[in-house]
């Protein structure tokens, strides 16, 4: 049987959330929705969903809570695409920071949402089909070094710790997900940042050298990271899960 993607539309605004849920209906998809946290929270319990369309400014827990809320809970790995009436720059990059796949200013139009969905869940499909590691553990190690999946941080040998910013979070989750595996620049690309990524980098080159620093990797002798010419970058320590993750 062909798989319909789910989405689930959550908005505290009647209109938006019948307007978004009829085009979408008629193009294929399958939508539930919720109008705050709390019905987002109870249906996520019972069901599990392709996307989550999170609207920002709602009363109660605001859509920022419960993006949050997702990436540390058993749907981490769902894709979330974030909707704003702020015109401000900030919001859109701490939803972005805290893990979402896209935004969209309001007002926006029910095609251009369902193009913004098609493409982020394409993206997300693009993952080579290998173990998610980092879903499985909250430290995960890899040579001298673990990644501490809940607080989002680099720890070495001696435990220190190594703070990271959003997009090399994202970048290193990627590689530890597939170690010793190829990944072009596109798949980095669009699978760390997405339609973002003149906000955070002008080219994957340059996150790379960024996490390299962090991981004190020699860039002419890399041990961690390898350019694999013409093709992309590869991990290429084997990566073990040091501590379970507590759900």
């Amino acid at each position: 049987m062909e798989h319909i993607d789910h989405v689930l539309v959550v908005d505290d605004d009647r209109e938006i959330r019948e307007m978004v849920s009829g085009y979408l209906r008629k193009n294929g998809l399958r939508v539930s929705l919720a109008a705050d946290g709390r019905q987002m929270r109870s249906f996520l319990k019972a069901n599990r969903v392709d996307l989550v369309v999170l609207d920002i400014m709602m009363p109660g827990d605001d859509g920022l809570v419960l993006c949050r809320e997702l990436r540390a809970g058993r749907h981490r790995t769902t894709p979330v695409l974030m909707l704003t009436a702020r015109s401000d720059e900030t919001d859109r990059i701490v939803g972005l920071e805290m893990g979402a796949d896209d935004y969209l200013v309001k007002p926006f139009s029910a095609r251009e949402l369902l193009a913004r969905i098609k493409a982020v869940l394409r993206r997300t499909r693009m993952l080579p089909p290998n173990l998610q590691v980092t879903e499985a553990g909250r430290l995960v190690a890899f040579g001298a070094w673990r990644l501490d999946t809940t607080a989002r941080h680099l720890l070495d040998e001696a435990g220190t710790v190594v703070p990271l910013s959003g997009a090399e979070y994202r970048l290193l989750r990627v590689l530890l997900d597939h170690p010793q595996r190829v990944l072009s620049r596109d798949q980095l690309l669009n699978l760390t940042q997405g339609r973002e990524a003149d906000l955070f980098d002008r080219s994957i080159d340059l996150l790379v050298s960024r996490l390299r620093q962090r991981l004190k990797d020699d860039a002419r002798e890399p041990a961690y990271i390898k350019t694999v010419r013409s093709e992309g970058y590869v991990l290429a320590m084997p990566v073990v899960i040091a501590q379970a993750r507590e759900e």
